[in-house]
């Protein structure tokens, strides 16, 4: 029997991107509307699309042998898992997520200690408690379904909830009082299968591709054709190329230089290039850089 790696992608806000990292890294997962057990084109994946909440609880248990979730949902789940790599992405931007500590704009709180004997809504009831716990905070909290915004202040004091930018909550006329955990996804093995000599293997390799698609996102590649005397100049003046490759041409006095940069600095620099003399720019997309 074919060995296979049992590997859990989050289900929900998560999906989209994550299926999009991995196509960068050379991964087509095939999914449908309603499949939760996509395909893909390495056979060796046996993919199942799963609530990023219960990704954690699955691996820690055996079920599955590794998964890509936020480490806020293995925290909140004390998930005992081997931790191979955090993942720099998210749900809307390149921001981490944060879980927060809410109260309407004119509530008297102002810290987490004006919450003893209160009222909290959350989600990730787990996190909270912890928290709560290490501030030496006692407070009452529930589990709340959605729509936690709402909850404040009518049915309770205060609520833990989840943000990326804050555009939410200040819309909802709300005002951070502290933030307990920053979270990215993380690539999570379970013990037993980072023990097995194939399935680690196969992780191992999986996460360095993880890694050079990150790496790769908002640069590109750029080349050009230099004139020689300009060259140090160019070193001088544009600090994005202090390490480029250089070739010599077959014509005299001339050079091809190729580096790497920020996307946003191309718009600026190329200019500046092609008044240094600077012919043949291609700018090029990168899907991976493997440092």
């Amino acid at each position: 029997m074919a060995n296979k790696l049992k590997i859990a992608l989050p289900k929900g806000s998560l999906q989209d991107p994550t299926l999009d990292l991995l196509e960068k890294a050379g991964y087509n997962i095939y999914t449908s509307s309603r499949g939760l057990r996509p395909s893909s084109d390495d056979d060796d994946l046996d993919i199942y699309m799963i609530r990023a909440q219960e990704i954690g609880g699955y691996i820690d248990s055996g079920f599955l042998d590794c998964g890509i979730t936020g480490l806020d949902w293995a925290y909140e789940n004390r998930a005992d898992l081997v931790d191979m790599a955090e993942l720099p992405y998210s749900r809307a931007t390149t921001r981490p997520t944060k879980w927060v500590l809410v109260v309407p704009e004119n509530s008297p709180i102002q810290s987490v200690h004006d919450l003893e004997g209160k009222r909290i809504a959350t989600e990730g009831v787990g996190i909270t408690e912890r928290y709560l716990e290490e501030k030496g905070v006692k407070a009452d909290i529930e589990f709340s379904w959605g729509a936690t915004e709402v909850k404040v202040p009518d049915l309770v004091d205060a609520i833990v909830d989840v943000t990326e930018t804050g555009n939410s909550i200040r819309a909802n006329k709300l005002r951070i009082v502290d933030t307990l955990l920053t979270s990215f996804p993380h690539f999570y093995s379970s013990k037993q299968a980072y023990e097995d000599d194939w399935k680690r293997g196969k992780m191992e390799r999986l996460v360095l591709m993880l890694k050079a698609a990150l790496e790769a996102r908002d640069k590109v590649g750029l080349k050009m054709n230099l004139p020689e005397k300009s060259l140090q100049q160019v070193l001088d003046t544009l600090p994005s190329l202090r390490r480029p490759t250089i070739a010599q041409l077959a014509e005299d006095g001339w050079v091809a230089v190729e580096t790497v940069i920020e996307e946003t600095v191309s718009r600026k620099i190329i200019p500046t290039l092609k008044e240094l003399g600077a012919e043949g720019i291609i700018e090029y997309p990168l899907n991976k850089i493997v440092k």
